[in-house]
């Protein structure tokens, strides 16, 4: 079994608003939470060397920024309040396409792959979440009309 969880999606949206969704503290808190019936608080400082915090209910996790490339990378590290786990890597890439916006999202540096395994589970409803988000946000071509 794998350490490393590898998860592409295309998303329905510009690759300015995948980029905003994953670095914008307030369209964090409508998504990046596996469970939508926990309360989700989120703050980021979304540069090189600045940290995050993200209750999920009872859950805490947090991390530092190590790279920052608008709109195209984002790479971060990951650590649950209460463990003595060490910390994780995660790595978001973006890129455009004809149907919107590919993401291919790696978190890395599992000590095993029931570890990996458990996050791949809160990652997966994320995604579901992520993509409602994005859909919702969805312009409407009539009000541009004028």
């Amino acid at each position: 079994m794998d350490t490393e969880i590898r998860i592409e999606r295309v998303l329905p949206a510009t690759i300015g608003r995948v980029y905003d969704a994953w670095t914008r503290a307030d369209l964090l808190a409508r998504w990046y939470c596996p469970n939508p019936t926990w309360e989700l608080k989120v703050s980021a400082d979304v540069r090189v060397g600045g940290d995050y915090v993200v209750e999920m209910g009872p859950h805490v996790v947090r991390g530092s920024y190590l790279e920052v490339e608008p709109p195209y990378r984002l790479t971060f590290s990951w650590k649950w309040d209460g463990t003595d786990d060490e910390p994780t890597r995660v790595e978001v890439e973006l890129s455009e396409v004809e149907d919107g916006t590919r993401m291919l999202l790696i978190h890395s540096g599992f000590a095993n792959a029931e570890d990996a395994a458990n996050h791949r589970m809160g990652w997966e409803p994320e995604m579901s979440r992520l993509t409602g988000l994005l859909t919702a946000q969805q312009p409407d071509p009539a009000a541009d009309r004028g």
